[in-house]
């Protein structure tokens, strides 16, 4: 099984043209390696390597104006393939598309992400709109 784990150039390019102003939702789901896969050999578990990545961007993300939304821990899944499991589950968000490109073309988010890609196996990233709460489903 081949892995999600960047985006494409064009899944990029239409995220960039898709501005509308104001924040932007990132439903991120990560499953690790469980040995992390360096292009220079280097030694670390997929939780380790994460966690570099974490420790190197979280300064870049939050410069920008990220924070986090919304984290929460994967139990069970209920819908879906019974063998699919996440790591990490969260939304990140940020305060415009802009921002989201600024973090990924800082020099320094792109040393950092080296760790996110040994240390990643399978993942989403789902773009999303905020919304305001409503009561009831699919309005």
């Amino acid at each position: 099984m081949t892995g999600h784990i960047d985006p494409t150039r064009e899944a990029f390019g239409a995220f960039r043209r898709m501005e509308r102003g104001g924040a932007v939702h990132m439903l991120n789901l990560v499953r690790l390696r469980e040995r992390a896969a360096y292009p220079d050999g280097r030694e670390a578990t997929g939780a380790q390597a994460y966690a570099a990545y974490g420790r190197e961007s979280g300064p870049i993300f939050r410069r920008v104006g990220g924070r986090i939304a919304w984290a929460g821990e994967f139990e069970l899944m209920l819908i879906g393939p019974e063998s699919e499991r996440w790591d990490h589950c969260f939304i990140a968000e940020y305060p415009s598309v802009a921002a989201f490109v600024e973090m990924v073309k800082d020099p320094e988010y792109q040393k950092a992400v080296v760790h996110r890609q040994a240390a990643v196996l399978d993942s989403r990233l789902v773009r999303l709109k905020p919304k305001a709460g409503s009561a009831g489903f699919g309005e």
